[in-house]
């Protein structure tokens, strides 16, 4: 069935290629994720146009068409040119590729490129739903050239690879992510033969590098329901070879009647709960790993059950080995997400026992800027079925929260930093740095976080002049005297 898309084509870049393209004599068309984004009816900003001739060269000879500050980018070795411009306030990228056709040695995924026709250009596409084109010539302008039924796959949600899955995959293994992260995204379902095959050759992404990884792991956990990617990840054998201390999570043990629960079907749905208030990558990552430590820290305790205790603190010192391995950056991120996992039970633990008002401070002044971010992972965290636990917990949580509000604006504690500090204390006793110092800081700290004194520097001088008394410690316009 020939199908027409020229309704579709209302960006002035299509025709701009289509009378560029008919000037230098060859043909083009634009193809993949645009193709299946349009029919979709998903915003897609990224448009890759696919000629019969140099790719770089028509990039070029358009750029000049489009004229202004259109920036032309060039890729030599890939063969491959990308340009930039404005359209109503946004800046669109567009990439130019010859036809080409590919062949693998089977210790890289880096292809061996010639010249192809359109053919071999869709036969290299990655599935079904990728491999569409819409012709930008004259002749057949719109036009929709669809070899592997892509449009039918799309209709009836399903992931499947053009040819041999197990070629396309052994090929390329980047490409079983890429499955994965395609069916998470959009709620489809991947072909038996091709979830087979990514089974059958999950051995191969050795030859991958973590950051082309983890860079689709990323994408997967984005997605509205990342629970159903890390669910096939894990089925395909996937999970365990580049995250094995997430497979480790899963299972029960039980003793008598004695049992915990699954802890990976219950980070899962930590995940998708704080999926639900935030699309911070970053929060998504504190869910994953905040129960990460816990098949280390596994111990049975005949009259209570299992006990995970300080699973919170050996998690938070496995994050910058994970993070490091996973290609994850080494920086405040990484940081961010290791407090989160370090300090993810003390809200739980407010929420069970009395709100103190100094156990609020405590936890104000240790969460700083990113209280609000914990409070949203504790809520997460909470997924037992019990009605009436539910009922209570968030009862309690209320309180808490409420409790924190009211502190903060009272007592300023959010990044709060002692009204003294160091070099005041060496400033009025004239000493160099010492142990003393340390010292007064920390009772100075602790009296405000326990509500002894307010949160004011006239209140902490007097308590530092008192304390340093104590440890034999003068002003210096009296120590001659």
């Amino acid at each position: 069935m020939i199908m027409n898309l020229e309704r579709h084509l209302t960006h002035p870049i299509f025709q701009i290629v289509q009378s560029v393209s008919k000037k230098m004599g060859i043909k083009s068309y634009v193809v993949g994720g645009w193709v299946r984004d349009i029919i979709l009816k998903r915003e897609s900003k990224d448009i890759d146009i696919v000629c019969l001739g140099s790719g770089i060269e028509l990039a070029k000879e358009v750029a000049k068409q489009i004229g202004g500050d259109c920036n032309v980018s060039v890729f030599k070795n890939f063969g491959t040119a990308m340009i930039n411009f404005l359209v109503k306030d946004y800046y669109w990228q567009i990439e130019f590729v010859g036809a080409r056709k590919e062949s693998y040695n089977r210790d890289s995924r880096k292809p061996i490129v010639e010249d192809g026709t359109l053919e071999d250009d869709q036969n290299r596409r990655d599935f079904t739903i990728n491999a569409m084109a819409i012709s930008l010539n004259e002749e057949d302008y719109g036009e929709l050239i669809d070899p592997f039924n892509g449009l039918v796959d799309l209709e009836n949600g399903i992931i499947k690879t053009p040819l041999d899955p197990d070629i396309t995959f052994s090929d390329d293994p980047l490409r079983m992510f890429r499955a994965i992260r395609f069916a998470t995204q959009l709620n489809f379902s991947i072909h038996n033969d091709t979830f087979d095959a990514i089974v059958r050759n999950a051995y191969r992404i050795e030859i991958l590098s973590g950051e082309r990884i983890i860079e689709e792991v990323n994408k997967i956990i984005l997605s509205p329901r990342a629970s159903m990617g890390f669910k096939l990840l894990d089925r395909s054998g996937l999970l365990k070879l580049f995250f094995p201390e997430m497979t480790a999570l899963k299972g029960v043990d039980k003793v008598g009647e004695k049992a915990h629960k699954d802890n990976f079907k219950h980070t899962l749905e930590v995940l998708d709960n704080i999926s639900k208030e935030t699309d911070n990558l970053w929060l998504r990552w504190a869910a994953i790993l905040h129960d990460i430590a816990k098949p280390q820290t596994k111990r049975f305790e005949p009259k209570i059950g299992f006990t995970f205790h300080g699973h919170e603190t050996r998690g938070a010192k496995m994050i910058p080995y994970l993070f490091r391995r996973m290609k994850l950056p080494l920086n405040e991120n990484m940081k961010y997400v290791q407090k989160l996992v370090s300090l993810h039970l003390r809200p739980q633990i407010l929420i069970k026992d009395e709100v103190t008002d100094s156990a609020v401070r405590r936890l104000l002044f240790d969460a700083g800027e990113d209280v609000d971010d914990l409070m949203r992972l504790c809520h997460a965290d909470i997924t037992t079925k019990d009605y009436n636990k539910i009922v209570r917990y968030r009862e309690n949580f209320k309180k808490v929260t409420q409790k924190l509000l009211e502190l903060e604006e009272k007592d300023r504690l959010r990044n709060f930093q002692p009204p003294v500090s160091g070099e005041d204390i060496m400033e009025v006793f004239g000493i160099s740095p010492c142990k003393e110092i340390g010292i007064i800081k920390t009772i100075i700290k602790d009296a405000i976080l326990d509500g002894a004194i307010p949160n004011e520097r006239d209140a902490a001088l007097n308590l530092m002049y008192k304390e340093a008394q104590k440890l034999g410690l003068k002003p210096k316009h009296l120590i001659n005297t």
